[in-house]
């Protein structure tokens, strides 16, 4: 029987093994390892500080979203040798394994930054990245009658990078509807030369912060966060001020990546081939989701779209047969914009966002507010558990980008 381990069991470790399960079931063992039984519902922490969600209806048992008859077992990880194909735990426990799927997502490592941990942090200076932080914020921001929010991320790559616009866009709503939003100053800062980086969503989100009052600072490589002066400072020694700091903490990979030689990159995230989801380290080991180091942004919908490809090519390596090299990086996420309204991406590597309808020319508006897409939004957390997770295919959303409803620019010289 072979044996296949997964590595993490949050979105990407329990959409590998479900998928998995499905297409060996009895045949193969699959065993899911990670360090505690709390599944988070990560997209949800972005409603939490404005009270459109609870922080307890965010979390689930692990093992709970697993098939039956799939192993789990409760182990930090202490490192993976390569080279004799084993998974050593720190509870003592060696997995031997076959095939090795990587799903360890990406931490958080707010002491990499200066000064964020210092005077100030988890009070005037936060993150909603995670579930600690989100309800802390909840509380800072109900107490918030006025001065400048600033929202920073301190470095990329981050998860679901379109949220740090969506809290700006969300603050905006959430104080006008306090009666304080002219006495609040928001402010978005980025490291990015734009407010995104696809030149036409970038525009978009440049117009719809402008609409709303909310400052755009470019370019800005934190170097430090003052707490204590209130200050947050870039690389190049420009500086902005605030009163409450909504950080996105700098990502890195898990910790036994840089315990495993040659696993990972110098942040600890695993390279692997675009397309097949095969790591470059060796052929029995494959990646999903915010664990892998790749030009597809880190987001559920993403590692969503990679299960279908790794489920199948995991399949391929353990039959000896040619992967399938057909993930194109596709991405599809809503935006919430505030008041009722949310726009939608849908994009890949090779295809930037764009205006049109998804997905097809009759479906839900592209880059542009609506209902619908807020709707759509707050709809995705009961699709993350009853469908999702357990590795369904959803109608509509198959895991290759289609071009159908988007408006492509036309070529030049027409």
């Amino acid at each position: 029987m072979k044996r296949i381990v997964v590595l993490g069991g949050g979105t990407g470790g329990t959409l590998a093994a479900n998928r998995l399960y499905r297409d060996f079931g009895e045949g193969a063992q699959i065993t899911v390892v990670d360090r505690d039984d709390d599944h988070v519902y990560q997209p949800g922490l972005l409603f939490v500080p404005f009270g459109m969600a609870d922080a307890g209806d965010l979390v689930r048992s692990r093992p709970r979203q697993l098939a039956d008859g799939t192993g789990y077992h409760r182990s930090e990880v202490e490192c993976v040798d390569v080279d004799a194909d084993r998974v050593h735990l720190a509870d003592g426990t060696v997995l031997r394994y076959d095939a090795l799927v990587i799903a360890t997502g990406a931490r958080l490592v707010p002491e990499r930054s200066e000064g964020l941990t210092g005077p100030g942090w988890r009070s005037h200076v936060d993150t909603f990245y995670d579930l600690d932080g989100a309800v802390g914020l909840a509380s800072a921001l109900a107490a918030f009658d006025g001065g400048r929010l600033v929202v920073d991320v301190l470095g990329l790559p981050v998860k679901c990078p379109v949220a740090p616009l969506e809290f700006c866009l969300l603050a905006d709503w959430f104080f006008t509807g306090r009666g304080v939003r002219d006495r609040v100053e928001l402010t978005c800062v980025t490291p990015l030369g734009a407010a995104f980086d696809e030149p036409v969503a970038a525009r978009v989100f440049a117009e719809l912060l402008a609409a709303k009052n909310i400052e755009l600072v470019t370019g800005f490589a934190t170097g430090e966060v003052d707490g204590t002066a209130r200050r947050l400072v870039s690389a190049d020694g420009r500086e902005v001020a605030f009163d409450q700091a909504v950080v996105v903490p700098l990502h890195a990979g898990a910790s036994y990546v840089d315990h495993s030689p040659s696993l990972g990159d110098e942040r600890g995230f695993v390279r692997a081939d675009e397309h097949t989801l095969r790591a470059e380290v060796k052929d029995n080991i494959f990646v999903i989701g915010d664990a892998a180091a790749l030009p597809a942004v880190k987001a559920a919908s993403v590692t969503y779209f990679e299960s279908e490809v790794l489920a199948r090519n995991v399949g391929q390596f353990l039959d000896s047969r040619p992967l399938d090299a057909s993930f194109d990086g596709h991405a599809t996420c809503f935006v919430e914009s505030g008041f009722g309204k949310a726009l939608l991406l849908d994009f890949d590597y090779e295809t930037e966002p764009l205006p049109g309808r998804f997905p097809a020319d009759t479906g839900l508006p592209l880059l542009k507010e609506s209902r619908l897409n807020h709707l759509g939004k707050l709809l995705s957390s009961w699709f993350y558990w009853h469908s999702l997770l357990p590795g369904r295919d959803l109608p509509g959303l198959p895991s290759a980008m289609s071009r159908a409803g988007k408006q492509f620019p036309e070529p030049a010289g027409r």
